[in-house]
């Protein structure tokens, strides 16, 4: 089953799963919801200051596996493409932590889309094998500390 705009907001767990309709795009639903992260982030950041990007970080995540299992339920499939909140929760915490220029985040962005799509070692183990919400959102976290790994070898090189 394919999303449309009448399954986005059929409930609120959809609204969330499919990242306010980023993953209703028909071409890379993760990077349009990787870019919407990025571009909230942009919004969010002057009013947001550390305690507070934790608390929406970690509160996103624990509804995330809410809203990705109902949502993923109703599509029929484990961890459907258009589920993007966990781009989106991963890529708040990469922007986060690694912070600062444009070129940085960019760079970010483009690594976590690689490691997002690649999936290195242990990120399809886990994504294999734990199910429902937790799982897709885990995989994407750990897509986010490979990101956060390789910038962080990036600047201290």
């Amino acid at each position: 089953m394919r999303p449309d705009v009448r399954f986005l907001v059929a409930r609120l767990s959809h609204l969330i799963a499919l990242g306010l309709g980023c993953g209703l795009a028909r071409v890379a639903p993760g990077t349009v919801g990787t870019l919407g992260a990025w571009l909230s982030y942009a919004l969010l950041v002057r009013w947001l200051g550390d305690a507070q990007w934790a608390v929406l970080i970690a509160a996103s995540f624990a509804i995330g596996i809410w809203a990705c299992a109902r949502t993923a339920a109703d599509l029929g499939s484990g961890d459907p493409g258009a589920i993007v909140w966990d781009e989106i929760v991963a890529f708040w915490l990469v922007l986060w932590v690694a912070g600062g220029d444009l070129a940085m985040q960019a760079a970010a962005f483009v690594l976590f889309r690689f490691f997002d799509i690649v999936k290195p070692p242990p990120i399809r183990h886990f994504e294999r094998t734990v199910a429902g919400g937790l799982g897709v959102m885990l995989d994407d976290v750990f897509a986010a500390l490979y990101t956060l790994l390789v910038l962080a070898l990036w600047r201290a090189w």
